[in-house]
């Protein structure tokens, strides 16, 4: 009895080690992950690590190359290397042709104001303090931009790292704190019609440009602080990449880095916008209201003042035109993007083609200015084409030219002047 206990014993625990077994062979057709040939995984291993080892084409919550996968990411999407690769030498023409352009428009344009005394106005001063600053811009950031986009290391340093994204949010500040200033300057000219317009710098002109360029700069200081050098693994080498510090040190700079692309929206795009609309429709009702006691005597002068507005309006209107695809992208990004959806995939592909376009239509915004000037002001086309085409023309020419702009600028203002006077003494 005993015996026959002892092997009934033996043959149940035989029958529940061949169940347990069972699960763990692999069924008809499928085979497990241990017992799958190490040549047949191997290439399907390298394009993983080849995919996570790129920044740009990891998506928002994946686990980085060497990490321990989280279950419940996505799948990687793979759509995004063709398009980059596509753009990046759009981008790089277009970088180019933008450097050429900008350097020759913004570097005339200052010269033209710094020449011609007649052209030192509060306005023009204004307009070459935001042609300074795209100047900048343009030397120092673009070609390192190129390079970064075409070269896979960074080699400039962290200080380098720090100083473009600086120098690139300074100069953009100085845009649209100087587009601001001169909106709220042609409602003054057009509300304050005793004030004559002379030839020189104001000193409240001068004050604005210098607190212009000093909070561009203050405001410009979380952008070097963010910024930071990493290093990573790329195809078997290490890679220093310099980008915006997925870790920030204070929880002021953590702040920033969460609610950055808000704050660029509605500062850098959204402001100068409202401004100029709230002081162009006060200049609107201004003039409307004026309009039925203007004389004669005033057509050149206004005509002059009018053509400012429409020059400074041009200018916003292009800068608005050349910022709204890439605040669009960021803020559409921010707000209808859904790690969890299935299209996702999709969507950052769309998104990535509004960031090149938003990113090509900025840079432009750098050197379309001097050409938006020439084509909407007759001042500063004359002044271009004198400037451009100086070795067609003596300099005695030129020199006449500008004496009898200036003589014409002074001969509407001493009209306007003895208009004031005769009202005056007709009132009194």
């Amino acid at each position: 009895m005993p015996a026959l206990l002892l092997l009934l014993l033996l043959l149940s625990c035989r029958a529940a080690a061949e169940d347990d077994g069972s699960l763990l062979r692999p069924g008809p057709g499928r085979q497990s992950a241990a017992a799958a040939p190490p040549t047949a995984a191997t290439p399907a291993l390298r394009r993983a690590e080849h995919n996570a080892s790129r920044p740009a084409a990891l998506p928002e919550g994946a686990a980085p190359a060497g990490g321990r996968p989280r279950s419940a990411s996505p799948p990687m999407c793979t759509g995004q290397t063709e398009i980059k690769e596509t753009f990046k030498y759009i981008n790089t023409v277009v970088s180019c042709l933008v450097f050429v352009l900008g350097i020759i428009g913004n570097s005339t344009l200052l010269r033209i104001i710094y020449k011609n005394k007649c052209m030192r106005n509060g306005p023009n001063i204004l307009i070459a303090s935001l042609a300074l600053g795209d100047l900048l811009h343009i030397i120092i950031d673009i070609p390192i931009n190129v390079y970064k986009l075409l070269a896979e290391d960074w080699p400039f340093g962290v200080e380098m790292c720090k100083l473009v994204p600086f120098i690139q949010k300074a100069s953009v500040g100085i845009t649209v704190l100087s587009l601001c200033a001169l909106s709220i300057d042609r409602y003054r000219a057009v509300a304050s019609w005793s004030r004559i317009k002379g030839i020189g710098v104001p000193k409240w002109t001068a004050v604005e440009i210098v607190l212009i360029w000093v909070l561009s700069v203050i405001l410009a200081v979380p952008e070097a602080i963010a910024f930071d050098m990493i290093t990573m693994e790329y195809r078997g080498r290490y890679l220093r990449i310099c980008l915006l510090h997925p870790t920030q040190k204070t929880s002021f700079m953590m702040f920033y880095k969460q609610a950055k692309d808000w704050w660029l929206f509605s500062f850098y795009f959204c402001l100068p916008l409202a401004i100029t609309a709230f002081f162009y429709t006060l200049m609107t009702c201004e003039m409307l209201r004026k309009k039925s006691g203007m004389q004669i005597a005033l057509n050149d002068h206004l005509k002059q003042r009018r053509e400012v507005a429409k020059t400074v309006f041009c200018l916003v209107l292009v800068f608005a035109l050349c910022w709204l695809p890439l605040h669009l992208s960021r803020i559409l990004k921010l707000t209808i993007y859904d790690q969890k959806d299935p299209n996702r995939c999709e969507l950052l592909s769309f998104f990535l083609v509004m960031d090149y376009i938003g990113i090509n239509m900025a840079s432009l915004n750098s050197c379309i200015n001097p050409i938006a000037l020439y084509l909407v002001s007759k001042r500063f086309q004359n002044c271009f084409k004198s400037c451009l085409c100086c070795w067609c023309q003596s300099k005695d020419l030129l020199s006449l030219e500008e004496r009898q702009s200036c003589l014409k600028f002074k001969a509407n203002d001493h009209g306007y002047d003895n208009f004031r006077s005769s009202n005056k003494y007709s009132s009194s």
